[in-house]
């Protein structure tokens, strides 16, 4: 899957050992772990079927942003960046379509 980042610093933090390592301390192995399943995954159907990442789509204020569990309550919130988003006809998404996501954060959102 295609992976962009929110902002080049974001990028940097996620993407280097050095980043990971600085900015998230002991979940820097997990993240690394997560970043390189979402980039090894063909779409979001892929991930779907790894039932450990718990991917899921949130509501209410934050509809649109998507996440999956790196561990405990930690979570990489992203975006689809299909323009428009694959959908099915009942309005659902099309997940083995969407190949392409931007990464918003990383974080405890409870």
């Amino acid at each position: 899957m295609q992976l962009s980042y929110k902002t080049n610093k974001l990028k940097t933090s996620l993407t280097t050992d050095k980043g990971l390592a600085k900015n998230y301390g002991r979940l820097a192995k997990k993240i690394k772990q997560r970043i390189t399943q979402l980039k090894s995954a063909d779409n979001l159907e892929d991930i779907l079927k790894l039932p450990v990442l718990r991917l899921h789509q949130h509501i209410g204020k934050s509809k649109g942003i998507w996440s999956i569990d790196i561990q405990e309550n930690w979570r990489i919130l992203f975006t689809i960046q299909h323009n428009p988003i694959p959908t099915r006809e009942d309005g659902g998404i099309l997940l083995q379509e969407v190949t392409i996501i931007r990464i918003e954060s990383v974080e405890d959102p409870h």
